[in-house]
């Protein structure tokens, strides 16, 4: 299982949110080593005739295996002990997808031919790269800064040829920031300036020499950091619940369900595929007091107290 495992629904083990008194169970001060965010700044922007060059292309070849499942599994890369994760649908691969497939081809692979047609792009990576970056304090607004420099944005880029066989190549958005951020003072631990970043196309048309031109929607976020150690309030070390094996107690969910059906009139009133709101409940009289349930599995709201959820026998969560 896991934190968020029906099982551990609501237990006090598991991290959310807070009912109650927030401070109950503050027990210690701890030291945590984090990245802390000085400052950050948002920018988006539709970029017009953009000129990219294509490399690194890839023909799109069809997994059978991954469409009769109608789902393309999460791909993991991992750093050390740091991993992150992408999952796709079917028809909606990776490039690394891409690139495994052909690998994996028993067929010759093709070669794009004659006139490309722009399909779509978007971000590869939520990491931009900053160059060419200069800080300049600002002497009549301390702490402040302007800091200019380039954030370079990596793109997958898909097109067709004209034996309309799909291809996807990589190409970088590069987008200029002059922006004014609030710099912490010198200090021993040096800050760093780090770019999120995310864009997506909106059109695109082939110039040739593995050339677009493009028009592109981009997401910026500049954020300034430095790893430092807090002292903040803790309820004390988290309770690792065991690992659940996947396919060993299939029979779970089905034996949690309530062993007769349930009456319709099983909550204090009756159960609606979404709660009251607080006018409802006034001008119904229904009683509820703008209280609702929950279900933690199935979704199931009531306009009422509930305890099981009358669909499908689960824990009801109370909310207000």
């Amino acid at each position: 299982m896991s934190f968020y495992s029906y099982k551990n629904a609501n237990a006090s083990c598991s991290p959310g949110s807070v009912t109650g008194n927030i401070c109950q169970g503050l027990n210690e001060k701890i030291c945590i080593q984090v990245k802390n965010v000085y400052d950050a700044c948002l920018q988006q922007e539709q970029l017009d005739e953009v000129d990219v060059t294509v490399t690194d292309i890839v023909p799109v070849l069809p997994d059978p295996c991954a469409c009769r499942r109608q789902s393309v599994p999460c791909r993991c890369n991992c750093d050390g002990n740091t991993c992150s994760c992408t999952c796709g649908q079917c028809g909606n691969l990776t490039y690394q997808d891409v690139v495994e497939n052909a690998e994996n081809s028993p067929c010759p692979l093709p070669v794009p031919y004659g006139q490309w047609t722009f399909e779509s792009c978007r971000s590869s990576t939520t990491c931009g790269s900053i160059h060419d970056l200069t800080i300049e304090r600002l002497c009549d607004r301390p702490q402040f800064a302007r800091v200019k420099g380039t954030v370079d944005i990596p793109i997958d880029v898909l097109f067709t040829d004209q034996h309309c066989q799909e291809w996807m190549g990589r190409a970088t958005v590069s987008v200029a920031k002059d922006v004014l951020l609030a710099i912490p003072d010198e200090s021993i631990v040096p800050f760093t300036l780090e770019s999120m970043v995310s864009a997506i196309c909106v059109s695109g048309v082939y110039l040739g020499d593995c050339q677009f031109e493009i028009t592109i929607c981009v997401t910026v976020v500049l954020k300034i950091l430095a790893e430092v150690e807090l002292m903040v309030p803790s309820y004390g070390f988290c309770e690792i619940p065991p690992c659940e094996e996947f396919a060993e107690n299939v029979c779970d969910e089905f034996f949690s369900l309530p062993l007769f059906p349930q009456q319709n009139g099983a909550c204090t009133t009756a159960a609606a595929s979404s709660p009251y709101n607080c006018s409802s409940c006034a001008s119904s009289g229904c009683g509820c007091g703008c209280t609702t349930s929950t279900c933690s599995n199935c979704g199931t709201a009531c306009a009422g107290s509930c305890s099981q959820c009358p669909r499908c026998g689960r824990t009801m969560t109370l909310s207000t």
